[in-house]
């Protein structure tokens, strides 16, 4: 009831466009298409670019309205998971009242505009994970298996990623300033071991904040290597991954006269894959626990998500995250044709193995 009541906020002729726009079939693009098109930002591509996500962006936004209000278990009434349709439905309004996008003055507005449409959806995961969170509380232990919310949820963050992407890509595209290299969000030149240099130096930074020290990280292969990719998307990637073995290497030796032992990355380039191996000593995870862990809220450690939640600060990084790192994470590799397996040896330590594809020719995937 709650969820149709606050429907009844928008206009009955918008919803019905939602649904309509909802039924058309979307476009998916690849890392490489992006950098040929993006490496000459001429002011005709731009608006050519523009004119294509008027009309994609929509389709993209009203399909994942029209599942934000058809959840299983009541999960579209949760108040967290209303304000997150809300967003999406006031984006989808955005987007579909720009007028046609006919040349350089209409796709700067347009650029603002989604720009700004970016910024409202910056809290969309911490959001959900309450939305989840509350749910979980209410049903538990009645219904364990939560498979229909996890399966929405991953194809909900990877429709986020893409449109995040695409977004992010078109705004970049305006920098009249690009660093060497790059197109948009695209770095043609990226050093795997760079990127896992900074993002263990970050995840570092949040173990010694939390519990006063951290392990060591050591960092082996070719520091000439470079390949095309999402920079911002392979720090997250790295930083969480390392966050995760930080944590459970901490834990394990914090009452311990040993000195705890250093997480070990190894950056291996092969013809198809670039493979970043991060291995630690922190004990690993039971077998039992393992098919757990690429599911939402789903964390060794104290969930830091509550009922009382500040959602103007929900993006604060902590040891623990919102249980939903692991498979976002996984949802990042796979956005360009990769994938993360984790391989755990209970009583001694955990691998994860984030495989890119350095082909750059897959598609995204269009939940």
């Amino acid at each position: 009831m709650a969820a149709k009541k606050a429907l009844a906020s928008f206009p009955k002729v918008l919803l019905d466009e939602v649904e309509k726009w909802g039924g058309r079939k979307q476009t998916g693009v690849s890392l490489r298409y992006m950098t040929k098109f993006g490496s000459q930002p001429t002011s005709r591509n731009l608006v050519f670019s523009a004119q294509f996500l008027h009309k994609e962006l929509p389709i993209r936004i009203a399909r994942r309205t029209l599942e934000l209000q058809s959840l299983p278990f009541g999960l579209s009434q949760k108040p967290a998971v209303l304000k997150v349709r809300d967003w999406y439905l006031e984006s989808f309004h955005d987007i579909r009242s720009f007028p046609e996008v006919k040349d350089t003055n209409d796709e700067l507005g347009f650029t603002n505009m989604i720009k700004m449409i970016k910024v409202r959806h910056n809290n969309v995961v911490p959001m959900m994970a309450l939305g989840v969170q509350q749910l979980k509380n209410d049903i538990y232990p009645k219904a364990r298996k939560l498979d229909e919310i996890h399966q929405f949820l991953d194809r909900f963050y990877m429709s986020r990623i893409g449109i995040r992407m695409l977004i992010g890509q078109h705004v970049a595209l305006h920098d009249h300033n690009p660093q060497p290299d790059c197109v948009g969000c695209i770095h043609t030149k990226v050093s795997p071991m760079d990127v896992a240099r900074n993002a263990s130096e970050d995840a570092r930074a949040i173990c010694l904040r939390e519990y006063g020290s951290a392990p060591d990280v050591n960092i082996y292969g070719d520091q000439c290597f470079t390949f095309p990719y999402v920079p911002t998307h392979l720090h997250q990637m790295v930083f969480e991954l390392v966050k995760n073995s930080l944590r459970a290497v901490q834990e394990r030796f914090m009452d311990s006269d040993d000195i705890a032992p250093p997480v070990r990355i190894i950056v291996a380039d092969g013809l198809e894959d670039v493979t970043i191996k991060i291995s630690d000593e922190g004990g690993g995870i039971p077998r039992s626990g393992l098919p757990k862990i690429f599911t939402y809220l789903y964390s060794t450690a104290r969930n830091p998500l509550d009922e009382n939640l500040d959602l103007a600060s929900a993006d604060r990084v902590t040891m623990a995250g919102y249980g939903c790192g692991l498979p976002i994470s996984r949802l990042y590799a796979r956005y360009f044709g990769g994938d993360l397996q984790i391989i755990s040896m209970e009583g001694y330590g955990t691998d994860a193995y984030l495989h890119l594809s350095r082909l750059g020719d897959s598609e995204e995937p269009l939940p």
